[in-house]
């Protein structure tokens, strides 16, 4: 009796507790199509590789979609350049972002705001020079027809 009841156990535990894992994974980590139509917008710079992910990647983009509507306009551009940046990256590029992500996580904090500093310093030298006191050059325009002569008033 013990053997049949260990064996059923088993045998439930086999074919009950992998659909039940199954139905987690998908509701903490959907596919593109079963998403917003707003979560897709925010998300749509990914929505290629969306369904390729790692099911926490998706579930921290899930959550940055989530807060995508309380943020700053400036926020926002920031989340979707970033986002279309890292669509453009190829898998190894990925990785290598990844391990630099993870190594920058172990550095002390004083040690992080420096590197941060550093960065934010080279990408505000890399802008245009917006706020320059040099005038943009003028955008071409079209040539200025020649006036036309005045009519001659006959007598």
């Amino acid at each position: 009796m013990a053997r049949v009841l260990a064996v059923t156990a088993l045998w439930l535990f086999l074919h009950i507790v992998p659909v039940s894992a199954g139905v987690n994974n998908a509701q903490q980590a959907p596919l593109w199509r079963d998403l917003t139509t707003q979560q897709q917008q925010v998300l749509s710079p990914v929505a290629d590789d969306w369904d390729k992910m790692p099911a926490l990647q998706r579930k921290r983009l899930l959550s940055v979609a989530k807060h995508y509507s309380n943020m700053k306009p400036e926020e926002q551009q920031r989340v979707q350049t970033r986002l279309k940046e890292w669509a453009k990256f190829t898998p190894e590029q990925r990785k290598h972002a990844r391990e630099k992500y993870q190594k920058l996580k172990k550095l002390p904090p004083e040690k992080r705001h420096e590197i941060k500093q550093k960065w934010k310093t080279q990408r505000e030298a890399k802008k245009p020079l917006q706020n320059s006191a040099i005038p943009a050059s003028p955008a071409p325009s079209a040539p200025v027809p020649a006036p036309l002569p005045a009519p001659v008033k006959s007598q």
